[in-house]
């Protein structure tokens, strides 16, 4: 059958519409990632008044091709990489007791400071415990009856004082889509081989699976207070012996647990889509670590990623090594103790950056809130500082400046961000670079000499000049 001319015209006129409607709407949507003049800056430096202090826009002016006359941070808008989780700190007892000592003014300054997507950190993922941790005022567990093998006493009671209110604040800060996982320091003392929590000692395995069952209760009991569990660890610091709460799990006792106990107590309770994590401890031996529980496929099916801490060396190639030997699991940083210097500052900046460039999802601190004294803190050992501090004698609330390093990264990275291709050819200049899902785009550079620097972001044929502060933090959205 022939077709008519004019309909054969109709139907090529309709072809080509349609090719270019799909064009507008290509177009459409690369463009409103490329289509950028300019970026707002902002930046923290010990060196002037800056505390993420808003420089207004700069512009960017045309560049083919970068050259070596200035540290430049160089930009691939196009390949993209892991899911941002979130950013956040912990609700430890200390922060709890501590934020029920403010003012209802000051209370309300913390919660908007810490929460508030707008006016402050933004804060998205936060970490907190299964009873008690050396940064609580008292050891307690939530079952002391010794042998209750079916959790007949079981009772988050002593968390309603001060842990459930602060935690209820901010998750309605957050309206709440604040992700937060909970970890043990250590099992009751009578589940244990050395019959205390403190010191080390073990799980007896006549508890395997009362301990896994332990994790169910209070993840049930912590949703009837309307706080949803999003995650867990197995263990925090699973090879240390301490002076205060600590359990001793080699990578194959873990495995073993989370094989047999854990994971499919977790699923059978209907909570087989909580995020479970293994490890949970420094960088050092991470990659034996997950290696040990990934390559085994019944135990490695209810892990969802390692968690990982930076107390003890830099390792920054073994978290890469994880994501690279297991690119299905996912890698948090669960644990940053610190002061509130300027040093630590610069510190938490460094090692954000190398952990986010290395696929790590989120990233958590620890203590939220401290007092003057770095307490309540019951157990013996270094007590470090926290980003926000209150002054009881004085009464004074103080956010230090780790707190402004900080808050460049949670600010502006936001939740459902991805990672996009971003270089250095400075070894003083180190940045990570993430597309939000509005297509807004954030870069976060540091400049780790101590001297003030001009640099070049440069980005499709595009550049932008600054200066940068000694040790410096710049946060640059466009």
């Amino acid at each position: 059958m022939k077709t008519s001319p004019i309909h054969g015209s109709r139907f090529l006129a309709g072809l080509l519409g349609i090719c270019l409607l799909f064009f507008f709407l290509f177009n459409q949507g690369t463009a409103k990632t490329n289509d950028f003049k300019e970026a707002r800056v902002y930046i923290t430096s010990q060196s002037g008044d800056d505390r993420l202090a808003d420089h207004g826009f700069r512009a960017f002016e045309p560049l083919e091709q970068p050259d070596e006359n200035y540290p430049t941070i160089m930009i691939d808008l196009d390949k993209t990489f892991q899911t941002i989780e979130g950013f956040g700190g912990a609700f430890t007892d200390a922060t709890a007791i501590n934020f029920a000592k403010l003012t209802p003014a000051q209370q309300d300054e913390f919660i908007t400071a810490c929460f508030d997507p707008v006016e402050g950190n933004g804060y998205t993922l936060c970490r907190t415990t299964i009873h008690s941790c050396d940064y609580s005022d008292e050891m307690y567990t939530y079952d002391d009856v010794t042998g209750d093998k079916e959790l007949k006493h079981f009772s988050i009671e002593h968390d309603r004082k001060y842990r459930l209110p602060l935690i209820k604040k901010a998750l309605a800060a957050t309206g709440g889509k604040l992700k937060i996982y909970a970890s043990p320091w250590s099992p009751p003392p009578w589940m244990k081989t050395n019959g205390e929590m403190k010191h080390g000692g073990k799980l007896k395995p006549e508890y395997f699976q009362t301990w896994a069952d332990y994790f169910v209760k209070y993840v049930k009991a912590y949703q009837q207070e309307g706080i949803p569990i999003w995650g867990l660890t197995v263990q925090n610091e699973p090879m240390a012996v301490q002076v205060w709460e600590s359990c001793v799990f080699t990578a194959a006792e873990e495995r073993d647990f989370v094989r047999d106990y854990l994971g499919p107590t977790l699923k059978k309770s209907g909570l087989g889509d909580l995020k479970l994590m293994i490890w949970d401890h420094n960088r050092g031996i991470m990659y034996q670590r997950a290696e040990v529980v990934y390559d085994d496929p019944q135990a490695a099916q209810y892990v969802w990623g390692t968690a990982f801490h930076y107390y003890v060396g830099d390792h920054f190639d073994n978290v890469r090594m994880v994501h690279d030997a297991f690119p299905d699991k996912k890698l948090l940083y669960t644990e940053a103790g610190m002061g509130g210097d300027w040093r630590t500052g610069v510190n938490i900046a460094r090692n954000m950056i190398m952990d986010l460039n290395n696929w790590t999802v989120g990233w958590t601190f620890w203590n939220m809130l401290m007092d003057e004294n770095k307490a309540p803190r019951h157990a013996g050992g270094l007590g470090g500082g926290s980003i926000v501090e209150i002054d009881t004698q004085t009464g004074e609330l103080s956010f230090n400046p780790p707190y402004y390093y900080y808050g460049h990264f949670s600010r502006f990275i936001k939740t459902g961000a991805k990672r996009i291709a971003c270089t250095s050819n400075s070894d003083d200049f180190i940045a990570t670079a993430f597309i939000n899902p509005d297509d807004t785009v954030a870069v976060v550079i540091l400049n780790l000499s101590d001297a003030e620097r001009i640099y070049q972001m440069w980005v499709d044929d595009r550049v932008l000049k600054g200066s940068a502060p000694p040790k410096g933090i710049t946060t640059l959205v466009f």
